[in-house]
This record gives C-alpha cells, sequence and structure tokens, in this order.
C-alpha cells in the first residue's frame, strides 16, 4: 500500500498519498487527497474536498462527497473508470484524446462534469 499521513496546519486538512494505488486499494478522506502516483482502474478514492492526482487517473474518484459542487478533480491525465463530484457522475469519453501533455481539471459547470486543460494563469479548453 502507497504511504499515507495527513498534512498538519492545513485548512482543509489533506491527506497525501505516496505512490500509485493499484486494483482493490482505496483512499477516502473528510478534506483533500493529493496522490503523489497513479490511480489504476479498480482502485479508489473519497474525499470531502478536492482530489489531485500528479500522475494518471484511471480509476474511480469522488471529490466534493459530502456535497460540495465546488469541489474539483486535477490530474496530469484524467482517463477514470468513473468520475464523481457531489452528485454529478460521469467517465472518460470512449475513445477521445485530448491535448494530453497538459494537466486536466474536472468541475461542475450548470450542472454538469466538465473536463479541461488546466493552464497556468486560469486560461482553459474544455470538453464535456
Amino acid at each position: 500500500m502507497a504511504r499515507q499521513y495527513a498534512l498538519g496546519g492545513i485548512e482543509p486538512p489533506t491527506k497525501m498519498v505516496e505512490g500509485t494505488l493499484r486494483s482493490g486499494q482505496s483512499v477516502r478522506f473528510e478534506g483533500n487527497v493529493v496522490i503523489l502516483g497513479d490511480v489504476n482502474p479498480g482502485a479508489e478514492v473519497t474525499a470531502a474536498g478536492n482530489v489531485i492526482v500528479m500522475g494518471v487517473l484511471r480509476g474511480t474518484v469522488q471529490a466534493g462527497a459530502a456535497g460540495d459542487e465546488r469541489a474539483v478533480i486535477v490530474a496530469f491525465r484524467l482517463r477514470p473508470t468513473q468520475l464523481r463530484i457531489a452528485d454529478h457522475i460521469s467517465r472518460s469519453p470512449d475513445g477521445e484524446v485530448f491535448n494530453p501533455n497538459q494537466p486536466e481539471i474536472a468541475r461542475v459547470r450548470d450542472g454538469t462534469v466538465v473536463i479541461e486543460t488546466f493552464l497556468p494563469g486560469g486560461e482553459r479548453q474544455g470538453k464535456n
């Protein structure tokens, strides 16, 4: 199992996970979760806050698990089995490749989960 620890002095609380999450492994936390590795198919991440994956997200992830629609999911590459923000559910589009050289962010906009390229300075390119 990947090494996990909570970061003190940060609000909301944040859990760091060092290493790749493999099939059958799960992380649940009542705050933000930062994963320093990949999330493989069959692995699950659930957070009351945001989820940041410093790798490829191919498993199941839920941000805003307590109903926070402002929560976001960020990864170097978003290819989730299932992606949830609050009560909104999405998954990767079939066969679509979208700017794989930039980090991506998923958020709720107008009641729908949208995935956008996450660019410095707030510029975004979107896909639904």
